[in-house]
């Protein structure tokens, strides 16, 4: 692996939701302090979905996914902060890692200091911060003007809508903007593209911050096409969205799998899945492939 390269960093952000950021993070975690993970807060379906419903929090499945990603494996609190119930009593599909993360949000004056006592006790150096403090839905306008409710109605969406937004419109979390500022590198992806990648970025003084931010910023897409609205974008129409968006063309870089690897523009083209989980990205093959791409234009 080139670490090297990437050790030269001294403020990487990874921006995202689900496993696909837990895989970045995990890949990159020997930056230790010098890493962090900005997740998206809008899920609303599963455990996560249900705790919102009932308690008004942010999504906590994103992050406690994260976590666990980046935690020494295994050990008895990894095991414990992902056991999920089962059964048929009233928690029958909850996760013990969102029921904890909820309970040291009650206990707690903000929800970053729930995430930051399960640093502790799972000894994750890399910071974890969720996109926004307050809670929040994702929300699809169609061509015709109708507007599509939240990330699990979305994600089942017939066609891609034309827009996104929050409701309510919530603060970003002051450290994520302080973080995406000071980064000299920031990863987008990879993961749902609309309901994992952009969720941050449509936040105003986070896409502030990135739009301002002297960072590199590379996109990572997926392995495979994403069974959601926005499958049938093609890697440009992304990039477009995410620009749109910031208001400013801010990705440098994008890496993309093959089972060869070779150059086009600004594409890189590597082999990345995983021999032992073909739906992952291989994660010795990211760290190879964003160091080599960080060294042919080194800072």
């Amino acid at each position: 692996m080139h670490k090297s390269t990437l050790n030269q960093y001294e403020h990487v952000v990874a921006i995202g939701g689900g496993h696909g950021l837990g895989r970045v993070l995990s890949s990159l975690s020997f930056l230790g302090p010098r890493l962090t993970g900005v997740v998206a807060t809008t899920d609303n379906g599963g455990s996560t979905g249900r705790l919102r419903q009932e308690q008004d929090c942010i999504a906590w499945g994103d992050l406690r996914n994260c976590l666990s990603q980046l935690a020494n494996h295994p050990s008895i609190g990894t095991l414990l902060f992902e056991y999920r119930f089962d059964g048929e009593s009233d928690l029958s599909g909850h996760n013990l890692g969102n029921l904890i993360l909820l309970a040291l949000d009650q206990l707690c004056v903000r929800p970053l200091e729930a995430v930051n006592l399960i640093r502790q006790l799972l000894k994750i150096e890399t910071r974890v911060i969720p996109m926004s403090e307050e809670p929040t839905h994702l929300v699809a306008i169609e061509a015709c003007g109708n507007k599509i409710f939240g990330e699990t109605n979305v994600d089942n969406m017939d066609k891609h809508p034309m827009a996104l937004s929050l409701e309510p419109m919530v603060t970003a979390t002051c450290e994520a903007c302080e973080a995406v500022s000071k980064a000299d590198l920031v990863i987008l992806g990879p993961g749902s593209f609309l309901t994992s990648i952009m969720p941050p970025l449509l936040l105003p003084k986070f896409a502030s911050a990135l739009s301002n931010s002297n960072a590199e910023v590379i996109l990572i897409d997926n392995l495979t096409h994403e069974p959601s609205p926005s499958a049938d974008f093609s890697l440009e129409q992304r990039i477009d969205w995410c620009h749109q968006v910031l208001g400013v063309k801010v990705i440098d870089k994008v890496l993309c799998h093959s089972e060869r690897s070779y150059q086009d523009g600004k594409i890189s083209y590597r082999p990345l899945v995983s021999k032992h989980h073909p739906g992952l990205h291989d994660r010795m093959a990211l760290v190879d492939a964003i160091s080599s791409m960080l060294a042919a234009s080194p800072k």
